[in-house]
């Protein structure tokens, strides 16, 4: 796909770039064969290719995820500022 000179002109302002003749000659060649490279790519098939979710390998270092008994509710509380009735006791917001 060859761009023409006034699709590049109107890329350079698009982006606010000040180019001579010879810089939108030489980008409406450059950005004209990424487009051909584009068009090229669609033509692949990919249809017998599964999707990747990374490129490599996943090792991850976690452990495994297993129930484990949790706090005891006077370890729990133990540090508490305020408790009450075995609970967080914490002072109101609003009065």
């Amino acid at each position: 796909m060859t761009l023409s000179l006034e699709e590049v002109e109107h890329i350079a302002m698009l982006a606010r770039l000040n180019l001579s003749e010879m810089e939108k000659e030489l980008f409406r060649f450059q950005l004209s064969s990424i487009l051909d490279y584009v068009a090229r790519l669609q033509t692949l098939d990919t249809q017998d290719i599964p999707p990747t979710f990374s490129a490599i390998p996943l090792h991850g270092r976690r452990r495994p995820d297993e129930p484990e008994a949790g706090l005891q509710l006077q370890d729990l509380l133990r540090n508490a500022p305020q408790q009450e009735d075995g609970q967080f006791r914490i002072p109101p917001v609003f009065e």
